[in-house]
């Protein structure tokens, strides 16, 4: 199990690892090695994810989130395989632990009296400076 929150959890069996090639320079040996991992993360059917966290975690993942629902990230920042697994694994975390945080709501507030009246005289003034152009010019 992986432990994302005190009261969340994802079983490991639920990410399927993938190793792959690295992309860029590394020589003869870069062609030969998958030391690149992707990892995929079936969010929309798991069980431990419910539906508002499912939104929060879409809105979050954008790109990496596919269109079914899986979300899919790729670590090859460093030659290891396990290091690359583990960074992958740690953005995932991260990633479902950003979306456990509930936004708070927005309380609707109404300007003071004293930003209306100064909103209504900065008001007036311009008027005044717009009205004194119009009389020059005739």
């Amino acid at each position: 199990m992986i432990k994302i929150t005190d009261k969340l959890s994802i079983n490991e069996d639920d990410i399927d690892v993938r190793f792959i090639r690295s992309s860029g320079p590394g020589g003869q040996h870069v062609n030969k090695v998958e030391s690149a991992v992707q990892i995929r993360f079936d969010a929309k059917t798991s069980d431990v994810i419910g539906r508002e966290l499912f939104a929060r975690l879409k809105k979050l993942a954008s790109q990496k989130m596919t269109d079914n629902g899986v979300i899919v990230i790729t670590a090859e920042t460093t030659r290891s395989q396990t290091r690359n697994k583990e960074e992958a694994i740690t953005r995932l975390i991260d990633l479902i632990k950003q979306a456990t945080i509930v936004p708070k709501k927005r309380k609707n507030t109404k300007p003071s009296f004293a930003a209306k009246q100064k909103r209504l005289e900065s008001k007036k003034k311009r008027g005044v400076i717009k009205k004194l152009r119009n009389k020059q010019v005739e």
